[in-house]
């Protein structure tokens, strides 16, 4: 699982990088965009997460919301309602950016097989969300289901954010490329695990979410942003971190080859943005540091989701 798996025996590691990257923490040279948080994210109050933010140096953040509690399969009967981290839904997010509107834009989401997912998520559309998602559920990519939430990404024009873990949320990774192609129009963001392993060639066993070692270039997930226009990467959690950090040299060509669709989320619920189990800090130090010119560093902490989002800071 993205959250409990990954700080499960790494936390002298996550220490050991936040020492090496402390230098580079904080920049006030240029703004940042966090495109991935959320609300009562593992229990941490909102108080604690505006705080959060503001120590991480993030000017904008998009909450994405959690879809309804229900005992679906593609909820796995209720396992991972909260986006399996407690996190709330579309009202609370909605909530939350109206409160601090120059700090917080907010998502629609619902799970999408129930009865009014489409009413649903238009309705947080009509008030102003600025994507779909965060896409996590036990559905096959392209079902039917999934399938009526790129339509309505495609009709509000807004990109959604889909978490694609093997066997768990978002099943069909290889046939991914059907949907980019038949929505060309929609523009999707990948996140997580089988989407950052896939980077790797060789990553030949997809029940390895945290892969280790030399990357092989050439794995799916760089085919799809190779050859498709409409795929962006949201470079977040823990498996956005350890894909930096697994092989530093090929991740600074990776940086250089995709800099124009990379966008820094932090997904993270460290409560005080402090710690070395703070992916959002570690990940902004890394990219710092292994962005071949600030000019990149700048386009993916800011300037692409500026862009793709069509936000000012």
């Amino acid at each position: 699982m993205e959250r409990r798996e990954f700080l499960v025996g790494t936390s002298a590691f996550l220490a050991a990088m936040a020492l090496k990257n402390k230098a580079f923490a904080v920049d006030e040279s240029y703004p940042i965009i966090d495109i991935h948080q959320h609300t009562d994210y593992m229990g941490r109050t909102n108080d604690q997460l505006v705080n959060h933010q503001l120590k991480m140096g993030v000017s904008k953040t998009i909450l994405l919301p959690s879809g309804s509690p229900v005992n679906y399969g593609s909820t796995h009967y209720g396992y991972s309602n909260g986006l399996q981290a407690k996190a709330t839904g579309n009202e609370v997010c909605y909530a939350l950016a109206q409160k601090y509107p120059d700090r917080f834009l907010f998502g629609a989401n619902e799970v999408p097989d129930v009865p009014n997912a489409a009413n649903e998520i238009e309705k947080y559309l009509k008030l102003g969300a600025c994507v779909i998602g965060e896409s996590k559920f036990n559905l096959e990519c392209d079902s039917p289901e999934m399938q009526r939430t790129y339509q309505i990404a495609q009709e509000y024009n807004v990109p959604i954010l889909m978490h694609w873990q093997y066997n768990m949320y978002n099943r069909g990774f290889e046939r991914f490329h059907k949907m980019l192609s038949k929505y060309h129009k929609v523009t999707f963001i990948g996140h997580s695990q089988t989407w950052w392993g896939n980077v790797d060639k060789n990553l030949t066993n997809q029940n390895i979410l945290y892969p280790q070692g030399k990357v092989t270039d050439g794995g799916l997930t760089t085919k799809y942003l190779n050859d498709y226009h409409n795929i962006f990467a949201d470079i977040s959690a823990g498996s956005g971190l350890k894909f930096l950090l697994r092989d530093e040299d090929y991740a600074k060509g990776f940086l250089n080859r995709f800099q124009d669709k990379i966008l820094f989320g932090s997904d993270c619920y460290d409560p005080d943005a402090t710690g070395p189990t703070c992916h959002g800090s570690n990940l902004i130090a890394a990219i710092r540091r292994l962005a071949p010119s600030v000019d990149i560093s700048r386009k993916i902490l800011y300037g692409n989701a500026s862009k793709l989002f069509k936000i000012t800071v």
